[in-house]
């Protein structure tokens, strides 16, 4: 094998190794704190959002579920 070839092998240990390193685990320590903190305190308005959640859903399903407007016909034409 030449060197090129495991120069790949290199570069994904490398990429894997920041969520186990000391600096990734406080940044994923303190993500999960700070979702935990922002849910407890603002829970009366997230529940709230979620009846809003299917009437803003229906533009979107119509959009992506139809294609548009203007596309209803045959497709083979």
């Amino acid at each position: 094998m030449s060197v090129q070839d495991h120069s790949g092998h290199e570069e994904q240990a490398q990429k894997g190794s920041f969520v186990k390193s000391r600096a990734g685990l406080v940044l994923i320590g303190f993500l999960i704190i700070a979702g935990t903190l922002l849910f407890t305190e603002h829970r009366a308005h997230v529940l709230g959002l979620l009846i809003w959640l299917p009437l803003l859903a229906c533009p979107l399903l119509h959009v992506f579920m139809h294609g548009g407007h203007g596309h209803h016909g045959n497709r083979d034409q």
